[in-house]
């Protein structure tokens, strides 16, 4: 456990642990952890006056206990502040309190605190942002742009195709094995957040393209192993890879939309499903959320596209 090796003191390290072993976190989620406390024990030790609003591409030191154990509210509350105050966006605050909260609950549980001084401190308000989707001539034109001549072309399809008719995250498309796919039944077994299984669905467009994609994937190299998704060497296709082949795309065909990535194809899968009448709750279930509220958001993407319409069509609006 590479995250957990790097932390100075027991208590972290077993922290750590039960997030990986008994949680099931992915190793993303692991880093953030890592990250966001140990960005918060630096603050503890260095004090506002020395800690610089750093960039959160840059590492912080391991996350450690000490610091962990003397912290109160009020220091959790400060560091957030300061946070907010060096222009750190509330989802991004929002996000180290959680963090900082499990931290705090684990050592708690375990024996290791009496108290848990981030209980009661309250998360930032959070703009209700709607999740940016494409319309479907943008997603067609991203689909269709691949040259799916070679190898390569036709493994970018099918990413792109897999993508949008599942609505799976990045993560899970990069996991996908051989095995996992049934292009006789049109499903997919998907191994979700906290390691949870789901069967998403694929679309006639989505398997002729992944059929095509399997034709040709021995010529990237001829792969040795049963990851569904490889890159020209051969290899696993890495989400990095998943997202560089969509932003790739996307600046040749749609140069007026920024940031689009494999989330956008996820927001676009979804807002097209309740576009058309699907049920919330049936879309919840395809996307892979544990709660509803989760879902509801795109509820919210297809009222303001009601409204548009309604502004454009009808004479006295």
């Amino acid at each position: 456990m590479s995250e957990a090796a790097a932390a100075w003191d027991p208590q972290t390290e077993r922290f750590l642990a039960h997030l990986e072993y008994e949680r099931g976190v992915s190793v993303h989620t692991l880093r953030a952890y890592t990250r966001d406390i140990g960005r918060f024990c630096d603050y503890l030790e260095r004090g506002v006056a020395a800690f610089a609003a750093e960039a959160e591409s840059e590492s912080p030191p391991p996350p450690r206990f000490e610091p962990l154990a003397r912290a109160t509210k009020n220091d959790i509350r400060a560091f957030l502040a300061h946070l907010q105050t060096n222009g750190a966006s509330a989802r991004t605050v929002m996000r180290k309190l959680a963090s900082i909260r499990a931290a705090y609950r684990y050592f708690v549980r375990m024996g290791d605190l009496e108290t848990n001084p981030a209980e009661s401190v309250r998360s930032p308000k959070q703009s209700a942002d709607l999740p940016d989707s494409l319309s479907i001539p943008e997603v067609t034109a991203l689909i269709e742009a691949p040259d799916a001549s070679d190898a390569l072309g036709k493994r970018d399809r099918a990413v792109l195709e897999t993508l949008y008719s599942s609505g799976v995250r990045a993560a899970e498309l990069a996991g996908l094995l051989i095995s996992d796919v049934d292009l006789v039944g049109g499903t997919m077994r998907v191994l979700g957040k906290r390691r949870k299984e789901r069967i998403a669905y694929l679309g006639r467009p989505a398997l002729a393209a992944l059929t095509e994609y399997l034709r040709a994937r021995a010529e990237l190299n001829n792969p040795r192993h049963e990851r569904l998704f490889v890159n020209w060497r051969g290899g696993p296709l890495t989400t990095r890879s998943i997202q560089r082949i969509i932003e790739r795309y996307a600046a040749a065909v749609l140069p007026g939309r920024r940031d689009v990535s494999p989330h956008t194809l996820r927001h676009t899968f979804a807002t097209h499903m309740l576009d058309a009448g699907a049920d919330l709750r049936v879309v919840q279930e395809l996307l892979g959320h544990e709660s509803l509220s989760s879902t509801q958001i795109y509820t919210h993407v297809s009222v303001e596209r009601l409204k548009e319409v309604y502004r454009h069509a009808h004479p006295h609006a």
